[in-house]
């Protein structure tokens, strides 16, 4: 054999050698199957904020009038209710304010402007419970004259959150470690967790505007406060996991 053919017998050899390499060594990825699954919870807690919504309505043959008018009561409105919530964490805020014309489209070809309205929306949000029905009191005998809607929620910081989470993931991992087993495999690596886009559930109480206005005519220090039950809420939450499973 002369040194040409050994030349080649060895380069064969070689690429033999390299590709039985490659097989052994090759990226352990090409082995992985990648699964994904879901865990749900959900609990019932009470709440810990409620939010409020008022409005202050004002009318005017001016514009200026109608503004003047609603400052005057939307301050005293927000004054009031910081007087009775002075020993709970309270949060006041203009969530919405219009001024409108408003037209009489019947008297002629052209619209006829009579006066002016303007409405100030103000959310008051609270973390006690039980002192809702205060609350509302204590603006409508300030002049709020229409409260759109309560809300109870369970706040994002919230302990109860962080345990509806935890069990949600729970249920995932135990779902994906059921499909590892089935598959004769194991996890070798989570490669993606995703909290669900669930909000926390919330309820909305009504209180109509007509009773606001009933209330706001009563005298605020001699009349029964309006009894506000929020009840439990129930607090949903889901998890999602990629994971890679190796597969023998």
């Amino acid at each position: 054999m002369n040194k040409d053919t050994w030349k080649f017998a060895a380069l064969g050899m070689f690429l033999v050698l390299m590709a039985a390499a490659i097989w052994v060594y090759r990226p352990v990825e090409n082995r992985l199957t990648r699964v994904t699954v879901v865990g749900d919870s959900e609990a019932k807690v009470a709440p810990d904020t409620a939010v409020v919504t008022f409005a202050v309505v004002t009318q005017g043959k001016q514009a200026v009038e109608a503004q003047q008018e609603n400052a005057r009561r939307s301050e005293a409105v927000q004054k009031a209710v910081e007087a009775v919530a002075s020993d709970m964490k309270v949060e006041v805020k203009t969530s919405d304010y219009s001024l409108n014309p408003e037209q009489d489209y019947y008297s002629g070809k052209m619209p006829k402007i009579l006066g002016y309205q303007v409405r100030n929306t103000v959310t008051v949000s609270i973390d006690k419970m039980d002192r809702v029905g205060t609350i509302i009191d204590a603006a409508t005998a300030a002049g709020a004259n229409s409260v759109d809607g309560i809300q109870f929620v369970v706040g994002q910081s919230s302990p109860a959150q962080g345990d509806a989470l935890a069990l949600a993931a729970k249920q995932a991992m135990a779902k994906a470690e059921a499909a590892a087993t089935a598959m004769n495999g194991k996890i070798v690596r989570v490669v993606q967790s995703t909290e669900g886009g669930i909000d926390p559930a919330h309820v909305e109480a009504s209180y109509s505007n007509a009773a606001a206005n009933a209330v706001a005519r009563l005298e605020f220090e001699r009349k029964p406060m309006t009894p506000v039950r929020a009840g439990d809420q129930t607090i949903r939450s889901q998890v999602v996991l990629v994971v890679d499973i190796s597969v023998e």
